[in-house]
C-alpha cells in the first residue's frame, strides 16, 4: 500500500511565508473551469459525486449554449430569408402576380386601411421625435410653466386633443368589442363543456338490432331501402356495401371540359358493365352552381322510386359500409331528415396551412356539430358526406339557387319545417383541404358571405315559423348573428385596428387579459380535438386574426348583397384523395391506347378508335399559363400597421404588446406575400 501524502500542510505552511495565491485557469475542453481562490483549494478533500456533479452541470450549459446559438442562428438565417423573400417578391415581383380584387368593397376596405396605416407612420415619426427631445410624456400632460419651446407646445396640444376627444371613442369601440369577445368566448366554451359531457356518458347515436331484418314471414330475409347516391367520385361510391338493385348511382358533371368528360364517361361504362346501377349526367345550361345541378338531378322521374339520397363532393371517398352505418338510423325515426357523417382528411400534414386547417375543422365536427346535434338536433348541413330522407328535401321547398351556400339554405328550411337531424361523429369519409392560400381565402369568403345572405333571406321565416321560441332565438342569437357576424367583426376590429390605433393612443389601451390570456386560452380550447397540433397553438392563434381580414370583407358583402358575395368559385385542391382512382384511370388508358396500336392492323373498329383518340388528344386545350404566388393588398397594408404598431409600443415599454404586434405583423407580411400553403415557384 503505498503510503499517504498530506500536501495541503505543506503549502499552507510555504504560503505562510510570504507566497501569493494562484489562480489557475484550465481551457482544455476535457476539463471544467477552475479558479484556485485560495492555497489550500486544490487538495481539499472533495467527494467524487460533487466532482461528477460540477463537470456534468458544465457540460448541460456548454450543450445549453450551443442550443442557443443554434437558435439564434435559425432565427437569424429566418429573418433573412424572409427579408430576401420581401425584396423578391415585393419588389421585384419575381413569381408572383397581385391580387385581383373585384369587389368594390374589398377594395374601400383596403383604402381605410392604407389611411390608418399612412396615419400611424406620420404620428410614428412625430411621437418618436418628441421622444428623443425628452418630451415624450405618456399619459402626464404638462402645466404651462413646464412647457419648452414651440414644438413642446405642439406636444402637449396633441396630447390633449387625444386624451380628450379621441381616447373615449376608441374606448368606447373597445369595450363594446371586448364585450363581444367574452359572449363568443363564452359560447364556446359551453360547447366544449357539452363535448365534454358527451365524451363522459359515451352520448352518441345508436340504432337496435338488424333494422334491414324483414317483418314478413312469408318473405323472410333483409328488405333495403332504395337509396339515390350523387357522386363524382365515381370509384368508391361503386363499391358501397349495398345491394345493386336497391342503390342507383348519379354522377352529376358539370365541367365544360370535354377531355373530363370523355374519361368520366368511359368510368361509368366501366362500372355499369361490371353491373353497377350508375348513369352520367351532364347539363348543358350550366346555372345555379352546386344547387342548380342538384335540383336539375331531383326532378328526374325515377327519383320518386327512391326514399333516401346520399351526397359526396368530387373528392369525397365514403368506406364501402357507410351507407350501412347511416341508413339504419333512419328506422323507425320518421322525424329524422339528415344524417351527417364526419370528414377525415387525407392531406393534413402536407404543410403548415392545412395544419391549421384541420384544427379548424376537428373542432367543427368535433365540438359544434356533435354538441348541436346531441342538444339541439340541428346543425349546419356540411353539404356533403351526409344522406337526406327525400321527403325532408321536398317538404322543404328543395335546392335553391338563391345563396352560396345552398346545403346551409336546405338545412335551415327543414329545421323550420320540424325535421331533426343526426350527426355521427365516428362516421368519417375521407377527403381532402386546399393546399394553397388562394384556394382557401375562396373558400372562406364563400363560407362567411352566403351565410349572411340567408340570414337576410330566412329572417322573416324564422319569426314567422312554428318552432319554440328557444330554437328561433338559437337560430338568430347563436347560429346565425354570433357564430357568423360578430366572431369575423370583433376579431377584425379588435386585435386589427383597435389594438394598434391604442399604441398611438395609450389612454384607450387594451388590457394584458383581452389581448393575451383568453386568446391563447381560446385557442387551446379549438385545439383539444386535434391533441397533436398543440405545438402549432400560437401560429394558430396568428393565423386565425390574420384570417379575420378576409371574413369580415366576406361578412360585410354578403351582409349588404355585394357582388362578390353571389361569387361561386370551386375550392381547387390538389386531387390526393382520389390519386388511387386517377392512377388507375391512367393506367386503364395507357393500356388500351398500346392495345390499339398493336392491333390497329387487325380491324377497322380498331383504327376508328385510334383515329378517334388521336382527335381528342389533338382537341384537348394546350397547357395552361404556370401557376403563380399572389400578394394580397390588404394582408401587407396591415401587417405593416401591426410593425409600425409595435415599433411604437417600444417607445412606452409595453412588452407583451410588442411581441404580439411583431409576431401578428409577421404573420400578416408572410400571408401578404403568400409564403404560407403551397408555393407555385
Amino acid at each position: 500500500m503505498a503510503p499517504s501524502i498530506d500536501m495541503s500542510k505543506w503549502w499552507v505552511k510555504e504560503a505562510r511565508k510570504g507566497g501569493t495565491p494562484v489562480v489557475v485557469k484550465m481551457e482544455n475542453p476535457n476539463y471544467s473551469l477552475l479558479e484556485m481562490e485560495s492555497p489550500d483549494l486544490p487538495f481539499r478533500v472533495m467527494d467524487k459525486d460533487r466532482g461528477k456533479n460540477a463537470k456534468q452541470f458544465t457540460w448541460v450549459l456548454m450543450l445549453r449554449a450551443h442550443r442557443a446559438a443554434g437558435c439564434l442562428a435559425w432565427l437569424g438565417n429566418g429573418v433573412l430569408s424572409l427579408l430576401n423573400t420581401v425584396k423578391k417578391r415585393l419588389i421585384f415581383r419575381q413569381g408572383v402576380t397581385m391580387e385581383n380584387d373585384k369587389s368594390s368593397k374589398g377594395r374601400v376596405l383596403y383604402r381605410v386601411i392604407l389611411g390608418i396605416l399612412i396615419t400611424a407612420l406620420i404620428f410614428l415619426c412625430f411621437e418618436g421625435f418628441a421622444h428623443f427631445q425628452n418630451h415624450h410624456t405618456n399619459l402626464h400632460i404638462p402645466q404651462s410653466v413646464e412647457i419648452e419651446g414651440w414644438f413642446h407646445e405642439v406636444y402637449v396640444g396633441w396630447l390633449r386633443f387625444r386624451a380628450g376627444f379621441i381616447a373615449p371613442w376608441i374606448q368606447s369601440l373597445s369595450s363594446f368589442c371586448v364585450v363581444l369577445f367574452m359572449i363568443q368566448s363564452l359560447d364556446r366554451l359551453v360547447l366544449c363543456l357539452g363535448c365534454f359531457w358527451i365524451k363522459l356518458r359515451k352520448i352518441k347515436p345508436r340504432f337496435e338490432g338488424e333494422p334491414f331484418k324483414s317483418d314478413d314471414a312469408e318473405n323472410p330475409g333483409f328488405s333495403y331501402p332504395m337509396v339515390l347516391v350523387y357522386e363524382t367520385s365515381i370509384s368508391a361510391v361503386c363499391q358501397l356495401d349495398w345491394p345493386k338493385d336497391r342503390i342507383l348511382i348519379q354522377v352529376l358533371d358539370d365541367s365544360d371540359d370535354e377531355s373530363i368528360q370523355w374519361l368520366i364517361k368511359s368510368e361509368v361504362s366501366k362500372w355499369s358493365q361490371k353491373g353497377i346501377n350508375i348513369i352520367y349526367r351532364h347539363r348543358v345550361v350550366r346555372t345555379g352552381y352546386k344547387a342548380g345541378n342538384l335540383k336539375s338531378a331531383m326532378n328526374c322521374d325515377y327519383v320518386k322510386d327512391y326514399e333516401f339520397v346520399a351526397i359526396f363532393d368530387a373528392d369525397f371517398q365514403p368506406n364501402p359500409d357507410f351507407l350501412k352505418l347511416t341508413v339504419p338510423h333512419f328506422k323507425g325515426n320518421p322525424e329524422l331528415g339528415l344524417v351527417q357523417a364526419r370528414w377525415s382528411f387525407v392531406n393534413k400534414d402536407e404543410n403548415l396551412l392545412t395544419r391549421l386547417q384541420n384544427v379548424n375543422l376537428c373542432f367543427h365536427f368535433e365540438v359544434e356539430q356533435q354538441v348541436n346535434g346531441v342538444f339541439l338536433n340541428f346543425f349546419g348541413f356540411n353539404g356533403t358526406a351526409g344522406v337526406w330522407r327525400i321527403k325532408a328535401l321536398e317538404d322543404s321547398g328543395g335546392w335553391l339557387e338563391r345563396t352560396t351556400v345552398e346545403d346551409m339554405d336546405i338545412a335551415v328550411r327543414a329545421h323550420l319545417n320540424g325535421w331533426k337531424f343526426i350527426y355521427l361523429n365516428d362516421v368519417r369519409v375521407l377527403c381532402e383541404v386546399p393546399e394553397s392560400y388562394e384556394a382557401y381565402r375562396k373558400q372562406q369568403h364563400r363560407w362567411h358571405s352566403g351565410p349572411m345572405q340567408l340570414f337576410r333571406l330566412c329572417l322573416p321565416a324564422i319569426i314567422k315559423s312554428k318552432i319554440p321560441f328557444w330554437k328561433k332565438s338559437n337560430l338568430i342569437l347563436l347560429f346565425f348573428l354570433l357564430r357568423k357576424l360578430i366572431l369575423p367583426f370583433y376579431s377584425f376590429t379588435l386585435f386589427c385596428i383597435i389594438l394598434p390605433l391604442t399604441m398611438f393612443v395609450p389612454e384607450a389601451e387594451l388590457p394584458l387579459w383581452v389581448i393575451c390570456y383568453i386568446p391563447v386560452f381560446m385557442s387551446f380550447l379549438n385545439i383539444l380535438p386535434a391533441p397533436g397540433s398543440f405545438p402549432f397553438i400560437i401560429p394558430y392563434l396568428l393565423f386565425e386574426n390574420t384570417m379575420s381580414v378576409t371574413k369580415f370583407n366576406a361578412m360585410i358583402s354578403g351582409l349588404f348583397q355585394l357582388g362578390s358575395s353571389y361569387e361561386w368559385i370551386v375550392t381547387k385542391k390538389a386531387g390526393r384523395a382520389s390519386e388511387t382512382d386517377l392512377l388507375a384511370l391512367e393506367e386503364r388508358e395507357t393500356k388500351a391506347m398500346s392495345q390499339t396500336q398493336l392491333y390497329r392492323g387487325a380491324s377497322d373498329s380498331g383504327l376508328s378508335e385510334l383515329t378517334k383518340l388521336k382527335e381528342q388528344q389533338e382537341a384537348a386545350p394546350k397547357p395552361a399559363k404556370r401557376k403563380m404566388n399572389k400578394i394580397y393588398r390588404k394582408e401587407l397594408a396591415l401587417a405593416f400597421l401591426l410593425l409600425t404598431a409595435a415599433v411604437r409600443s417600444l417607445l412606452s415599454a409595453q412588452g407583451v404588446h410588442f411581441y404580439f404586434l411583431l409576431f401578428q405583423g409577421i404573420t400578416f407580411l408572410l400571408v401578404g406575400l403568400d409564403l404560407i400553403g403551397e408555393q407555385m415557384s
